[in-house]
């Protein structure tokens, strides 16, 4: 069963904060000649625009971010480090020779660090391979962690064949993955993303640029990465912060590298400047409350770990309305800091945010009399709606009967 519950101060703050005079305007609106692209803003991960986002992708060296976030992880976990060392087998050489390549010569050791510079700065094949021989013991295994990891990271139309990017019909993404993959990278791995803002890296005495267009243009772009497959399909994922906002573009299948540069941009500046940023609570503010059964409370107060942020589009005239849903009433004992609710608000009929929220407080079970109370409480609330339930079938079946009885002539 699930309990919408629009507590009043909920209410009371949506409509402090968005009333104002009425008045009809065209919202901003935009279109992209690419097929497939999604912006997102970085803090709400609200998605202010999409075309063809689920729409399955060949991903090309956007593989790569994948490959990235396994290496980052294991960083993150301790099990390597930036000085390891991994071998270049003649697998790296030859598959670094057959596209992007670091020029990491056959038969040596090189360090984890340069070859994360070699994979996103140069977007080099050889590094890809290096990294996922050095992590799964081949390439096939490595493969199967990317797919396992990307499920556990909700990419559910994602599939990948091979670290690097090759072109396997069975090799797929989404635009709606790669933004999911993005904000996970820039999010949980700060002290690695710095690689991906890097313009330029010289290995074997050989320097080269990064290719991603937008640490080079004037939308405050910082990382991530671009790719394409021979014949066309020109994808980027790019991130960018402007006045403390941060936002995630994914262009694929542009027809040229001009054409991807420009879509990117373009919806980089739609998104910075085309949308009134509200914060309507503070983090762990309280935003509602949850109905307990069998607590030694009546209810806890639900809060969010991050500021409770929407974005509008300028001049819509539509107002946003706000409900909590949660499964309930929750049964006791309830944990701090578990999450047992969400918060869900609409401008028109559009879902414009959607997030956690958490228990502000333990909630203990109560004592025997209290426990029986809500029993009898829980009892008298189904007996009502099952009361309810059936008049209105009662009703509905006479309705029918009425409507498909033969008339009669006066």
């Amino acid at each position: 069963m699930v309990f919408r519950f629009p507590p009043l101060i909920f209410r009371l703050l949506l409509a402090l904060a968005f009333a104002g005079p009425s008045f009809v305007a065209l919202a901003q609106t935009i279109s992209t000649i690419a097929p497939h692209a999604v912006v997102m803003d970085y803090d709400t991960q609200s998605v202010l625009y999409e075309k063809g986002a689920n729409d399955p992708t060949p991903p090309a060296s956007l593989a790569k971010l994948m490959t990235a976030e396994l290496v980052f992880r294991d960083l993150k976990k301790g099990s390597i480090t930036l000085d390891t060392q991994f071998y270049i087998s003649e697998n790296a050489w030859k598959t670094g020779s057959r596209g992007g390549t670091m020029f990491a010569r056959v038969n040596t050791n090189v360090r984890v660090e340069d070859l994360l510079r070699g994979l996103i700065v140069q977007s080099g094949n050889d590094a890809a391979v290096a990294l996922a021989e050095g992590l799964g013991g081949s390439e096939q295994n490595f493969a199967a962690m990317m797919n396992v990891r990307a499920a556990e990271l909700g990419m559910s139309g994602s599939h990948f064949t091979d670290p690097w990017g090759g072109a396997d019909p069975a090799q797929v993404t989404t635009a709606r993955d790669m933004a999911i993959l993005a904000e996970h990278i820039i999010k949980a791995y700060p002290d690695y993303y710095h690689f991906f803002g890097e313009k330029e890296f010289t290995w074997s005495k050989v320097r080269q640029l990064n290719r991603n267009p937008i640490l080079f243009m004037d939308v405050n772009g910082d990382g991530l990465k671009v790719g394409n497959e021979k014949d066309g399909d020109y994808n980027i994922v790019g991130s960018a912060v402007y006045e403390g906002r941060r936002l995630i573009v994914v262009v694929l299948g542009a027809k040229t590298a001009k054409e991807r540069a420009e879509e990117a941009r373009r919806l980089f500046n739609w998104g910075f400047h085309g949308f009134d940023v509200r914060t309507l609570f503070k983090p762990n503010e309280t935003v509602g409350t949850a109905k307990v059964y069998g607590g030694a409370t009546s209810e806890v107060p639900l809060v969010s770990d991050a500021p409770v942020r929407v974005m509008t589009p300028r001049g819509s005239p539509e107002r946003l309305t706000g409900k909590i849903t949660y499964m309930g009433p929750l049964i006791a004992p309830v944990a701090a800091g578990k999450t047992v609710a969400r918060l869900k608000v609409y401008q028109g009929a559009s879902l414009v945010l959607d997030l956690p929220l958490k228990a502000a407080r333990a909630d203990d079970q109560g004592p025997l009399t209290q426990r029986a109370k809500d029993a009898a409480f829980e009892l008298g609330v189904q007996l009502f709606h099952k009361g309810v339930n059936s008049a209105m079938r009662a009703i509905e079946k006479r309705t029918a009967a009425k409507a498909s009885a033969p008339a009669t002539e006066p």
